[in-house]
């Protein structure tokens, strides 16, 4: 087809630009031969040639001339399939601001001229803060779209010049100048519509405000459509250093650091609405607002962003294309539903700019006319208009059905309400009355449905009164409520757990933000692998200011309570055994100790600098710190409740043994200090619950000693002082953080004493009689009572088994230190032929059983204690060990 021929289609699809080239037919061998702008191009092109202009009418006519022109090249590279759509997108955007700004500094500078220029109480330079909203805050401006707009500026004060006007006056004026430039009609036309409706307080509004003023309006007046309408905001004319800052302190009110499940209502509240202007207005065939549109892409990625934005700041883009990367990429969408809503948001984006193409005006409508609609098709690639219609109504079909998935909208009538006695007193309740309209209308839609899921399970009384307990808890906060009644999933996965588990129960009741945990099952039970935990709360606190300590503290406590509750919903439901489940916890465990450690460190050494020392040849090194672990962390065995059993030492020595920075301190006071820091993070109770509790007790001189131990002093402590029971407890001692070199000096320490020779004999009167001392302090004096821990024939006597005989035998087989675990250590026995196989599977077997039975009874928050005639055969044959084997 000839240059000539090809000109003649575009033609056809568009009478706009085939007027504007008739006009001025020397832009047609400029357009033919053009290439796309590089970054900031147009915008520097535009303010060099408005700036300079002397006087208003030269401005109006040459803002005009360049709009006019600028769009009929956007719409001739367009219709030439010379462009994509995100150049398309983001050049009409550009010239959007590129006008705007060279508007608003020609403004600036006549009002000044005037005036003189606006200053803060301080004396500092005032400039405008333009904020551009919807698809212009977006960069995905579509062809004849009105500009939304917000004006701002930084502080109150005064002009300097002698006819001195409020900063808020002058202002107010250089925004109704700019507006005029913009939008007054002439003989070129008029460039943009200015829309300012969105500023606060709307039409009745001042057209300028403060950063204090505005900061207060969205704290104190601020509704939930303002907030959708922010996403988009971006400062893209003015003073953009000022703007950032006013954006940050806007950014609260936008994304909340909860989850907010309001959201998903209050934007299918706002859809409603649409929807019902769109049928006043007989908008049925409208690829914007219609079924299946633009709108609604927007909708189903903009929940998120509100729902997530506040812990997400990947989702707080303002392009719909690169929140879309990250919805996949954070798996809120999936793979499908991403291809889906990224190809009809292409293939419906390029029908609107087509429809406005045809004659420059905003409309969003299809074509009833038999001519205009084979137009359309054509200008699409289509060969005729059923094919476009087909193709068109296979997007918006795959649109609305993602969309009503994510929002869930009612299908049905909302079901009756039952007549069940504690679903009833909750509607009578204070509680209940004191909520708002919305709070009562999102449980009303609740209870029938919580009902029936309780009501499937084996002990459906048991199951409601325990989801109420939670869901009275909730109910001001009705969000929460929300997301339960809008996604059955979910629900259904609540009401299973909360029956099965007290734990999980009080749980939720505690942390409601853990709810949202339920929503993708998938997750729910799969508990990540040490890794994946590690790099899942790195991302967690990357998200987040590292200076906020109290933000970290925060999210520490999330992730962990998120992380428990996934172990244990696997944990019920049989996917995880019991080894497996004891893993789960005592990774999460480890991730939250190594950066605790890393977010304490990098605080204080800020401020310090690092601990280093001089070593025997003179060199400055750097000293080391790690975290010892101990008990069931140190074994891999902790349970749901568990404490943390941790030591901690350093490796400094030798001379000069400070830290580096500015403000120097000793090491001795700054690792006391770190390790302060560390514990004080571990257990402080913030509104997200405590982290752990923790025990320091096991360090050398127990709790009289140093918090903090050389590990030279540690050596010394344990070759010279201490006892059998503390040996004991080093058997299931480990590292979990530190440099390679510092763990590898404490594994040789640990090999070392355990490897000692002992007196057999000796060391067998001591464990008898440390074991004897448990029996009656701690053990039950009820025959009828069986202790799983700490009776006779319970978990701590395999461990004090296992432990003796290691002890007795590691200097002849040092093969024994190796593990720290209460498994594989009874496996090694094994191995080297101390322990009988079938003894050692007996023990391994029983002390399976009883720590699963453990686990189970801290899920229901009972304590570890059974009828006295269950487990007696595993009781009996570990009592006949520790006989044959400790006391023989």
């Amino acid at each position: 087809m000839s240059m000539t021929s090809m000109n003649d289609a575009i033609f056809v699809h568009s009478p706009y630009l085939q007027h504007q080239l008739t006009r001025h037919p020397e832009w047609l061998s400029e357009f033919t031969a053009s290439q796309p702008y590089s970054d900031g191009e147009l915008v520097q092109k535009i303010v060099a040639g408005i700036v300079p202009l002397p006087d208003y009418d030269s401005v109006l006519r040459t803002v005009r001339i360049i709009r006019n022109r600028e769009m009929v090249r956007i719409a001739y590279r367009d219709l030439q399939g010379m462009a994509e759509l995100s150049e398309t997108l983001q050049t009409t955007s550009d010239l959007a601001d590129g006008l705007v700004e060279a508007a608003y500094q020609w403004c600036y500078a006549e009002l000044c001229n005037k005036h003189g220029i606006p200053r803060s109480r301080s004396g500092e330079p005032q400039q405008m803060v333009i904020i551009g909203m919807g698809k212009l805050g977006g960069q995905e401006l579509n062809f004849s779209s009105d500009i939304d707009m917000i004006f701002a500026f930084p502080e109150a004060g005064t002009t300097d010049g002698k006819r001195d006007l409020d900063n808020q006056t002058f202002f107010t004026r250089v925004g109704q100048r700019l507006i005029g430039v913009l939008g007054q009609t002439t003989a070129e036309g008029i460039a943009y519509r200015v829309d300012m409706r969105l500023r606060p307080f709307g039409e009745v509004g001042a057209l300028a405000l403060s950063f204090d003023a505005m900061e207060h309006y969205y704290e104190t007046h601020g509704r939930e459509w303002e907030r959708y309408a922010l996403i988009k905001a971006r400062v893209m004319a003015g003073d953009k250093t000022n703007g950032a800052e006013l954006m940050a302190r806007l950014r609260p009110f936008v994304f909340r650091r909860y989850l907010d499940y309001g959201a998903i209502e209050q934007l299918r509240d706002m859809k409603a609405m649409i929807n019902r202007e769109a049928e006043r207005r007989g908008k049925y065939l409208d690829v914007k607002l219609g079924t299946g549109g633009i709108r609604e892409i927007e909708f189903t990625a903009q929940v998120f962003q509100l729902m997530r934005g506040g812990r997400i700041p990947e989702l707080r883009g303002r392009s719909l294309l690169p929140t879309l990367d990250a919805l996949l990429a954070q798996q809120l969408l999936t793979a499908e539903e991403f291809g889906v809503l990224q190809r009809a948001y292409h293939f419906l984006r390029r029908t609107e700019n087509r429809l406005q193409m045809w004659n420059d005006e905003q409309t969003h409508s299809l074509p009833t006319t038999p001519e205009r609609q084979a137009c359309l098709a054509s200008s699409m690639g289509f060969a005729d208009w059923v094919n476009f219609e087909a193709e068109l109504n296979r997007h918006q079909r795959a649109v609305s059905q993602i969309f009503q998935r994510v929002f869930a909208l009612e299908t049905q009538e909302s079901q009756p309400m039952p007549e069940h006695p504690a679903i009833q007193a909750l509607l009578h309740s204070r509680l209940y009355n004191t909520l708002t309209d919305t709070g009562r209308s999102r449980l009303n839609r609740l209870l029938p449905a919580l009902l029936d899921a309780c009501n499937a399970l084996a002990d459906p009384e048991q199951a409601l009164e325990r989801c109420l307990r939670i869901v009275q808890k909730i109910a001001p906060r009705s969000g929460y409520i929300a997301m339960l009644a809008d996604h059955p999933n979910a629900l259904e996965q609540f009401v299973r757990l909360v029956s099965d588990s007290l734990w999980i129960t009080s749980q939720l009741t505690d942390h409601p933000i853990l709810l949202d945990q339920l929503l993708d099952s998938r997750q729910l039970y799969t508990p990540l692998d040490r890794e994946q935990l590690g790099a899942a709360l790195r991302l967690e606190l990357e998200r987040i200011d590292q200076g906020d300590t109290e933000q970290v503290m925060e999210r520490l406590r999330q992730f962990k309570q998120a992380q428990v509750l996934r172990v244990a919903a696997a944990d019920i439901t049989g996917v995880l055994p019991l080894m497996k489940v004891s893993d789960q916890l005592t990774w999460i465990a480890e991730s939250v100790l190594e950066e605790t450690q890393r977010h304490v460190w990098e605080t204080m050494t800020a401020q310090t600098g690092v601990p280093c020392y001089q070593d025997e040849a003179g060199e400055t090194q750097q000293a080391g710190f790690a975290i010892i672990a101990y008990g069931k962390l140190g074994g891999l065995e902790l349970g749901y409740g568990s404490d943390l059993d941790i030591i901690f030492l350093h490796d400094s020595h030798g001379t000069a043994q400070q830290t580096n920075g500015k403000k120097t301190l000793e090491n001795a006071v700054f690792y006391a200090r770190f390790a302060q820091k560390i514990i004080h993070t571990l257990t402080t109770f913030t509104p997200a619950g405590r982290l752990y509790e923790t025990d320091t007790r096991l360090r050398p001189s127990g709790a009289s000693g140093l918090l903090v131990s050389s590990l030279n002093a540690f050596r010394l402590y344990q070759q010279e002082k201490a006892w059998v029971w503390e040996h004991q407890a080093l058997l299931r001692a480990r590292a979990l953080t530190g440099s390679a070199s510092l763990r590898a000096q404490f594994e040789q320490v640990r090999h070392d004493i355990l490897c000692q020779p002992r007196d057999k004999e000796a060391l067998r009167k001591e464990v008898i009689t440390m074991r004897k001392k448990m029996w009656e302090s701690l053990g039950s004096k009820d025959s009828n009572v069986f202790n799983l821990k700490k009776d006779f024939g319970g978990v701590t006597d395999i461990e004090f088994i296992v432990q003796f005989l290691i002890l007795a035998h590691a200097h002849e087989h040092p093969e024994l230190v190796r593990w720290s675990d209460n498994i594989r250590q009874i496996e090694s026995l094994q191995q080297v032929g101390i322990l009988p196989a079938d003894t050692a599977e007996m023990l391994a077997d029983a002390y399976r059983t009883l720590r699963d039975r453990i686990h189970a009874l801290s899920l229901q928050e009972q304590e570890t204690t059974v009828d006295g005639g269950q487990f007696a055969r595993e009781r009996e044959a570990v009592q006949a060990a520790w006989i044959a084997l400790v006391e023989a």
